[in-house]
């Protein structure tokens, strides 16, 4: 096995700086560092089209929760030892580019702090003065008294984290392995890193020797949790193909016209959305929403969307735009 390539993706600058310094102190290892999801996915980029694809990533699984303290670019560490300065191009590495409120510039080096960001005031409303709305309730309202009407069904979606960026990396580069750095176990999150794509789970306070195993471990196709993990994960792991199982029983119980119209709705279409691209009334696909919410057993469209997601279900294509109209030429005889 020739040199093998990591990416430290961390917006913890201390940390990101010292792990890559030790992983490059290793003679077969050379070591590239990233401070945010925007800087990993570039320097990703650009060593694939240099060549020299990265073999690991090792993510922290809390990328991007806490701005604070972030490190806003995609710098380089030499091998041998050698650490470069964060942002310089030292190895192929990716240019600097910093993130509002981070100062790791020369102010910050010097000791002066950012000046405070102003944050916008909201008006006070006074308790019981009643607000006039225009055209009625809101649509986030009014979804939740009517969960049949209103253009938005999707459920909401986890915040934004190592893990959602992990799973972005492995389908843009499928030979990529990624390794979680998490700073606490969590049998959940876990199987979630594992779903997306994951093939190690290290805690932070882990020695480098361990992490080194790591990192050559999933290079020879092996999968690494701690012992302490494995029975929560496997609990985990179970839950979630239950619940597949049985949201698949569920949605088979459904007519081929109700898992079209299931399919607009994971897809996020209103009543009048699906009435128009399916050619059916808006009192028809009201009708039939009515039956999937009741052969799913569920009370809501965003229950109905959850249980179609956990099924595999996917959303309805985009509908196609209509034909532009062809202008000819009619010869006179």
């Amino acid at each position: 096995m020739g040199r093998i390539r990591v990416l430290v993706v961390d917006d913890h600058r201390i940390f990101a700086e010292a792990l890559a310094a030790a992983l490059a102190a290793e003679p077969d290892v050379e070591v590239g560092a990233a401070g945010s999801a925007a800087a990993a996915e570039r320097a990703l980029e650009r060593a694939a089209g240099e060549g020299r694809s990265y073999d690991v990533a090792l993510i922290d699984a809390d990328l991007g929760v806490e701005p604070v303290g972030t490190v806003g670019a995609a710098g380089t560490i030499g091998t041998g030892g050698q650490a470069g300065v964060p942002g310089a191009q030292a190895g192929g590495g990716v240019p600097a580019r910093r993130r509002p409120g981070a100062e790791y510039g020369d102010e910050a080096r010097r000791g002066r702090g950012a000046p405070p960001v102003p944050q916008p005031r909201r008006p006070a409303v006074p308790v019981g003065v009643p607000v006039p709305l225009s055209g009625g309730l809101p649509a986030g309202v009014r979804a939740a008294v009517d969960p049949l009407r209103g253009d938005q069904f999707r459920p909401a979606a986890p915040p934004p984290d190592g893990i959602t960026l992990l799973a972005r990396l492995r389908r843009a580069h499928p030979g990529l392995r990624a390794v979680v750095l998490a700073t606490a176990d969590d049998p959940h999150r876990a199987a979630r890193a594992l779903h997306a794509g994951a093939t190690g789970w290290v805690a932070k306070e882990s020695s480098l020797a361990r992490l080194l195993a790591v990192v050559r471990g999933v290079l020879r196709d092996e999968t690494h949790l701690p012992p302490a993990l494995l029975t929560g994960v496997i609990r985990e792991l179970t839950t979630a193909r239950r619940d597949r199982t049985e949201s698949e029983r569920l949605v088979d119980t459904l007519t081929p016209r109700e898992k079209q119209i299931l399919r607009c709705m994971v897809a996020g279409l209103g009543r009048q959305a699906v009435a128009e691209r399916l050619y059916l009334s808006p009192h028809t696909v009201r009708t039939h929403m009515q039956n999937v919410l009741g052969k799913l057993g569920v009370h809501s469209t965003l229950a109905a969307v959850a249980v179609a997601r956990r099924a595999g279900v996917s959303p309805a294509e985009p509908a196609a735009p209509p034909p532009s109209p062809v202008v000819g030429t009619v010869e006179r005889p």
